[in-house]
């Protein structure tokens, strides 16, 4: 008795989602012709990737955006969401910064330059992202690491000169005004859930608002582009 094909040698199920018919029927024969894959299409909607997902599990899914690549983050998102599990590579002609950070920002772990770097390339960056692991290239990386070295940050000060708010409390202000929620915020600080409510109570307090509504809006009043300051969490 022997065992099948896919017993021994497990294929990688890859999802390929666009609107472009042409390109995604190519890039489709030019994957199965790989014996390691097997490879499904669908449209590049967010129903119809999920429904794809719900019907047939797959190891990763390969997303060649429209033109409108808000909707295309906004699939992202929602399939993050349900299968964060599931690798997601963008494929993409050039990325402008904005939409490289948005893209990994969203849930994207590999980002592929298809005018750029040969298909075997697109071959090894699914295995890569298959074992965990992000492809991302020289400049797309230098425009992450540019986001790291700064955020948006507060400084408020009295009629004195000195700084109202500490820079732990700016860091905690400017990351919930850019959307984070509380728990997003101690994560992103390596506090707990508690001590984030515990800091955004005494801002309010020093700030004179009453919700998160008025903190954002007082932040973009008064925010501006700076290196971090990665305070310790002993900061008062």
């Amino acid at each position: 008795m022997h065992a099948s094909s896919d017993v021994v040698f497990r294929r990688i199920r890859v999802l390929l989602a666009g609107d472009s018919h042409l390109q995604s029927q190519l890039l489709t024969s030019a994957l199965r012709r790989r014996p390691e894959f097997r490879v499904a299409a669908c449209a590049g909607n967010p129903e119809s990737i999920l429904q794809e997902l719900v019907a047939s599990p797959v190891d990763a899914v390969l997303l060649d955006p429209s033109h409108d690549h808000e909707a295309c983050l906004v699939a992202v998102r929602r399939i993050r969401l349900a299968y964060p599990q599931v690798p997601l590579i963008m494929l993409v002609e050039a990325a402008a910064r904005e939409f490289v950070v948005n893209a990994f920002r969203s849930g994207v772990r590999g980002m592929f330059c298809l005018t750029e770097c040969p298909f075997r390339s697109l071959c090894k960056c699914i295995h890569c992202t298959v074992q965990g692991q992000v492809w991302i290239s020289h400049q797309q990386l230098e425009y992450l690491l540019e986001l790291v070295c700064q955020v948006p940050s507060l400084r408020v000060v009295t009629d004195a000169g000195q700084q109202l708010l500490t820079p732990r409390e700016g860091q905690v202000v400017a990351l919930v005004s850019e959307g984070l929620s509380n728990r997003d915020v101690s994560v992103e600080l390596g506090l707990s859930e508690h001590t984030i409510k515990k800091y955004l109570f005494r801002i309010f307090d020093k700030l004179g608002v009453s919700n998160r509504v008025e903190l954002v809006l007082y932040a973009v009043h008064h925010r501006e582009a700076r290196p971090v300051e990665w305070a310790t969490s002993t900061d008062n």
